[in-house]
């Protein structure tokens, strides 16, 4: 019993106290009561790097169009000069009062999306006049109906700020696993006035729109200008997205996302432009035939290195913003290295142990998070214009600790999956591409076929 010092007062404050903790409960369970927040995962990546470059002619001409796009006017194509295509490292384009149409292949579907848009390597503010999501249905267009606008904290024209990136406010629309989105955003400033670097991902392989002048986001049938795709230096045909991180959705029932981390082997080259056969691609495919409820997101780079920047940030520099940083990811896979060792030819430097040394921080910096990690062997690559007998050796070295250290926590063995057993130090003819670097579409189905799917079970984690 709580005594007062009061006569007659212990029995009423006892009551008062009592009833002040009922109501606080009372309180606690209702009016202070937060909602579940909702779960959102990845559901397409594309990481970022800066291109630098000098003001290149903006849209009003269709000089960088690329002529062998099948939406593509006519006129715009007898346009554009052919020279003018072959550029390596990425489209040129630059953007003024046009609009950009992208597309993403996702992995997992869901109810809810939003989207990140992305000024990472930008020295200027980037103006968004304004943005929408909707669901592809061929070509530039997308399906009627199906658009919505997206804002920005409740802003329609949002900017972002440079080295900043902006994500929309959640809106409904209903997307299938393996859909097509489409995701509209207007630029209605010169990017090439502002001589800040673009923020792009070089080689998406997947061709997206430039409209006209104007905005044009959510219209069915988009007034095409020109693409952002174009031909590289070697002749192969890709194309590049702007602006554009990530693609999430919102799921209600439990889904893991794997990040595929890695170089151009992942990033897809010689997988074919529009084709979707990127080994990720491929693993996500037969993830869902098998019922494995998880998410597959693409962060690879071409030229992406461990130890130096290459095309983008080096992989130490850029696994937290393209690994960690993705809401919800359970899973990592790590193939990185043959850049570092192809382009150090016969130098000593990178070492073995070097690399091993920048694998290990991967490791130890996911599972810190919690993540579970993959290593992928490199694939082999004699033939191709920088391999050496040195560079060989440290391939095989690498190779062999990822196999046996038991430093990861699985082994992709890709190199088994993809190497001429006559000749292991090269593909198998049937699995490569010609470059003798990169994977064919058969090599790159090789490699999501030789996974084993019981190692990404819940039961296995």
């Amino acid at each position: 019993m709580i005594h007062s010092s009061r006569g007659g007062g212990g029995m009423p404050r006892f009551r008062h106290l009592v009833a002040s903790a009922a109501l606080a409960v009372a309180m606690s369970s209702t009016s202070w009561a937060q909602p579940a927040p909702e779960r959102w995962i990845p559901t397409w990546a594309a990481p970022d790097v800066a291109r630098v470059d000098q003001p290149a002619q903006t849209l009003g001409a269709a000089a960088l169009a690329f002529p062998w796009a099948s939406d593509v006017p006519e006129a715009v194509r007898e346009a554009a000069p052919r020279q003018q295509l072959e550029v390596a490292g990425g489209s040129r384009l630059h953007f003024n009062d046009q609009t950009l149409r992208q597309i993403a292949r996702i992995s997992t579907g869901g109810t809810r999306v939003r989207v990140t848009l992305t000024n990472t390597f930008g020295t200027a503010p980037l103006r968004v006049g304004a943005a929408q999501v909707a669901r592809r249905d061929k070509g530039a267009s997308i399906t009627a109906g199906t658009n919505r606008v997206l804002t920005f904290g409740g802003l329609a024209q949002p900017t972002i700020p440079p080295g900043a990136l902006m994500v929309s406010d959640p809106v409904d629309m209903e997307v299938p696993d393996a859909a097509d989105v489409v995701v509209d955003v207007y630029l209605p400033d010169d990017t090439a006035g502002s001589r800040s670097p673009v923020t792009y991902h070089p080689a998406s392989w997947q061709t997206n729109y430039v409209s006209a002048r104007g905005n044009h986001t959510g219209t069915v049938s988009f007034p095409v200008a020109a693409t952002t795709a174009y031909r590289r230096s070697d002749g192969l045909p890709s194309a590049s997205s702007f602006f554009l991180s990530r693609v999430e959705v919102s799921v209600s029932q439990p889904t893991a996302v794997l990040v595929a981390f890695g170089d151009s082997i992942t990033d897809g080259t010689q997988s074919g432009l529009d084709q979707n056969r990127r080994w990720p691609n491929l693993l996500a495919a037969r993830l869902a035939a098998a019922g494995i409820r998880m998410s597959v997101v693409n962060g690879g780079i071409g030229g992406g290195r461990v130890l130096e920047d290459g095309v983008g940030p080096n992989g130490l520099a850029r696994f937290d913003r393209d690994v960690l940083a993705q809401a919800g990811a359970t899973h990592a896979t790590i193939m990185l290295g043959i850049n570092d060792i192809g382009n150090g030819g016969a130098k000593p430097n990178p070492s073995v142990a070097e690399l091993i040394a920048g694998h290990r921080q991967f490791i130890e910096r996911a599972r810190a998070r919690g993540l579970r990690v993959y290593g992928a062997t490199l694939t082999p690559f004699e033939g191709a214009a920088y391999w050496t007998p040195e560079g060989e050796a440290k391939r095989q070295a690498l190779n062999e600790w990822i196999r046996s250290s038991g430093a990861y926590d699985v082994v992709l063995d890709f190199a088994a999956a993809t190497q001429d057993p006559a000749r292991p130090t090269r593909m198998r003819p049937e699995y490569d591409s010609g470059d003798h670097l990169h994977p064919s579409p058969a090599g790159y189905t090789a490699m999501a076929n030789s996974i084993d799917l019981e190692a990404f079970r819940p039961a296995s984690r």
